[in-house]
């Protein structure tokens, strides 16, 4: 390589102009420095680079003169600078909740296990300044919420890379790299264990075997053997060292400890043996049991990613570039990458096409797929003026968009983020495993201490290798693993289905809830009205009356307003229209003067007609009445329906064993009615926020675990006080902050879901403690007294760790129990 320091002037490199990873084929992530065009690797390193030149810290790249060793030395020399403090290089993975309270996404490097992540956790949250940690074991994302007057973000990194982990901003398309180098590393350091291995027994084979070798025959073998089991020592077996180095200059147990001690011990007693000619030496066993534990963490790490798939699918929705308008309403087109765009700027969304941010349909009708954000299978109708969520796949004809969230603020990155935390925090089961987990180690020394010494005043001679089978064959972190190997899985399936679970407990609850309370408008009801019958009057049409109706109701965002006018499209255009609020809307069409609204304005205290049962049993329906020249020419029924599903929904809950609870602050005979079609024997009427939380605390007193599910202002209180709730996710947002879960979508059968697949996972973390517990209960004794070989513990421990991980991703196919009751109880009614 050649370089000319300038000023300007900065080294030529092949790959990424950032940190030095291949730029993939196809990929275009120009860098503009020095006015020249440098490629980047990611859209993640193009934001961060670009930033860093437009901020003016361009002479990071202008001074160096080569491209660091690897990538992480990329990320720490940012650190080293501080650049990763820039208020510019923060907008594109920091989120600010107030002046000083900052929240960033960030990606961890070299995680194995479960003890990685409680040891990274404890050492964040010990730096001073440091509010929350939340690392997530399936995905390896943390969360980090921190006081930028205390503590600065370059500081948190270092003091992560100071324990041998490597932390930096969270991008997916990173995300995806780090996992392919860490799997390829992985598949190197299994091969080579694999052929060392294999060569090793053969050469330990005729040692077990033949009964008339010669000594000099017995110690070519033996040198053989030290010769092969080195590179397996020394390349494919350095994680266990590492991790344990790491862990003992934390002065923690963690395990890798005793998985490298059983390593050492009996690699450097089958040297001393090969040197001095005399003793048993365990090359073979080396070499398998390291063969078996890497072959254990590779089928782990693809059995962990795919429990994170969920959370993956959600953050690779944003596009990496989209088609900027930057003369709206010109048609000019710029392709632009997404983090380029601002709050204000129009983009354009072709058919096929994913939407790079939240924002307004400015210009265009199409639909629009949501079924990885809400569960929704069937696409969404989309025209101007209406909300369009990013992620969302657009389907059937252009869109142009008014961006109005980006980045940390979309819907998308709020899922995101609550499912993360979700996922990182750990009920109570899961808190007890890992204290377990904390001081089991640190008892297993002390177990093998004793078993050698026993051993030595037995049989000398078999002391070492049961020494190493002790220390191999338990595996603390089958007892890490259980619950969130499980809580990833279950909480990914159930935003799939459409339920995004928030706080950790919360599955854990539902599991338990024996009585479930629903608010009613908005809940099991749509909380909007519609026009339930038409009833024209003197031989006119109903689609005349109709269109006369929504003509004169046209400029109104009156619910009454809005139902009319979705039954038809305006007929003509109305002059001369004057409101008078609380009772209609009069206007002018062809001459004709039409009246729209109350029977007392409109039809002179007319009786509406008899209920004919169309909107609810026994009638339920507002009527309105239309007038033509102070004649009585139609009526109009409008009722707030029951969600579609609804009663299959319940059904399917009651059979769960559910006791349905129904308050609503309507009027007693809407609310009765309500319960008698969905089939609620508990229902209350008139019910004012605090009465809904007085009737919940009276449920509570009485030993009964409550859910809740509401959607309005007026339910956040009892969402609050119930032990596990539900949010409508059309609800206000101030119910959604104060819910354990949300429903992303309208479909109640959802519900049915999450009871059942909540119990499956209590069912199958309670299955997990309970096998790492039995394993090791049944695996040590067996080890101490001589009845497990290394190589066999070997096979023991990783096997444990996989089951554990293996029986979690059960929950990934778990079936739409709700969905499949729903459909069944609608084909009986039809």
């Amino acid at each position: 390589m050649t370089y000319s320091p300038g000023l300007t002037d900065a080294p030529s490199f092949s790959g990424c102009f950032h940190c030095g990873l291949p730029v993939p084929d196809g990929a275009h992530y120009p860098i503009q420095f020095a006015g020249e065009t440098k490629e980047a690797c990611c859209r993640g390193c193009q934001a961060v680079a670009q930033t860093i030149i437009d901020s003016g810290q361009g002479a990071y790249y202008t001074h160096r003169t080569a491209l660091p060793a690897t990538p992480q030395q990329a990320e720490a020399e940012l650190a080293e600078l501080g650049l990763y403090d820039l208020p510019e290089i923060q907008e594109s993975f920091v989120r600010t909740e107030s002046e000083n309270i900052r929240e960033a996404a960030l990606i961890l490097e070299n995680i194995v296990c479960a003890a990685c992540i409680w040891l990274n956790e404890r050492h964040i949250a010990g730096l001073p300044g440091v509010l929350s940690v939340e690392i997530n074991y399936a995905t390896r994302r943390a969360r980090v919420r921190w006081d930028n007057s205390r503590i600065q973000l370059s500081a948190i990194l270092k003091a992560v890379s100071d324990i041998g982990y490597i932390a930096h901003p969270f991008d997916p398309g990173r995300s995806d790299d780090i996992y392919k180098r860490e799997r390829n590393t992985a598949i190197k350091r299994l091969a080579i264990a694999g052929l060392g291995m294999m060569q090793v027994m053969m050469y330990a084979l005729p040692s077990y075997t033949a009964t008339d070798m010669s000594a000099d025959t017995r110690l070519l073998m033996r040198w053989a053997s030290l010769i092969l089991t080195i590179p397996v020592v020394g390349y494919s077996a350095w994680p266990f060292f590492l991790g344990a180095w790491r862990d003992l200059r934390r002065r923690t147990l963690g395990m890798d400890v005793p998985v490298a001690l059983g390593v050492a011990t009996a690699f450097i007693a089958s040297v001393t043996s090969t040197f001095s000619g005399h003793g048993e030496v365990y090359y073979d066993s080396v070499a398998m049991f390291i063969f078996l534990l890497l072959t254990g963490r590779f089928l782990e790490m693809n059995a962990r990613r795919r429990a994170g798939a969920a959370v993956e699918e959600l953050v690779k929705l944003i596009p990496a570039t989209t088609t900027r308008l930057p003369n709206w309403p010109l048609r000019d087109e710029e392709k632009v990458p997404v983090a380029r765009l601002e709050v204000g700027d129009h983009v354009l969304v072709r058919p096929g096409e994913t939407l790079p941010a939240d924002g307004v349909v400015a210009e265009g009708d199409s639909a629009v797929s949501e079924a990885m954000l809400t569960g929704e299978s069937l696409p969404v109708s989309k025209s101007a003026n209406e909300r369009v969520v990013g992620g969302s796949l657009n389907q059937a004809s252009p869109l142009v968009v008014r961006v109005d969230r980006l980045g940390a603020d979309t819907r998308l990155a709020s899922i995101v983020r609550l499912l993360d935390r979700a996922q990182s925090e750990k009920p109570r089961i899961g808190k007890l495993a890992d204290r377990a987990a904390a001081w089991f180690v640190g008892l297993l020394l002390l177990i093998t201490v004793g078993v050698g010494l026993a051993w030595l005043l037995i049989d000398p001679s078999k002391a070492l290798w049961i020494v190493v089978s002790v220390l191999v064959v338990t595996c603390p972190c089958a007892l890490g693993l259980a619950t969130p190997a499980a809580l990833t899985t279950a909480t990914g399936r159930l935003t799939r289905l459409g339920l995004l679970t928030t706080r950790g407990h919360a599955l854990e609850t539902l599991a338990r809830a024996t009585d479930l309370v629903f608010d009613k408008t908005g809940t099991l009801t749509h909380g909007r009205l519609s026009v339930r019958r038409v009833v024209p009057l003197g031989g006119r049409s109903e689609a005349m009356v109709s269109a006369i109706a929504a003509a004169l109701e046209a400029g109104s965002e009156h619910p009454i307003a809005k139902a009319l006018r979705d039954v038809t499209t305006p007929a003509a255009t109305v002059s001369q229209i004057r409101n008078t609020p609380g009772r209609g809307v009069e206007g002018t069409i062809d001459g004709r003067v039409y009246r729209l609204g109350s029977p007392r304005f409109a039809a002179a205290d007319a009786t509406p007609p008899a209920s004919d049962g169309s909107a609810y049993p026994g009638g339920h329906e507002s009527w309105v009445a239309l007038a033509e020249d102070d004649e009585l020419i139609a009526w109009f029924a409008l009722a707030d329906t029951p969600r579609a599903d609804a009663p299959a929904a319940l059904v399917a809950l009651q059979k769960q064993g559910l006791r349905l609870h129904l308050l609503s602050g309507d009027a007693e005979a809407a609310v009765r009615r309500t319960a008698q079609e969905l089939g609620i024997a508990d229902w209350h009427a008139g019910a004012l926020p605090e009465d809904k939380l007085a009737y919940v605390k009276s449920l509570q007193q009485q030993g009964r675990i409550v859910a809740m599910v509401g959607d309005g202002i007026n339910d956040a209180p009892v969402l609050a006080g119930a032990q596990v709730s539900i949010a409508m996710g059309e609800g206000a947002d101030v119910a959604q902050a104060a819910a354990d879960m949300v429903m992303l979508g309208s479909r109640l059968a959802t519900l049915a879901d999450g009871v059942a697949l909540a119990r499956k996972t209590q069912r199958i973390i309670r299955e997990n403690l309970g096998w790492a517990l039995a394993y090791n209960l049944v695996a040590i004794p067996a080890a101490a007294l001589g009845h497990v070989t290394p190589w066999i513990a070997g096979i023991g421990m990783s096997a444990s760790s996989l089951l554990v991980v293996l029986n979690a991703l059960r929950l990934a196919d778990f079936k739409q129990t709700g969905k499949t009751a729903a459909l069944k109880t609608q084909e009986a009614h039809a």
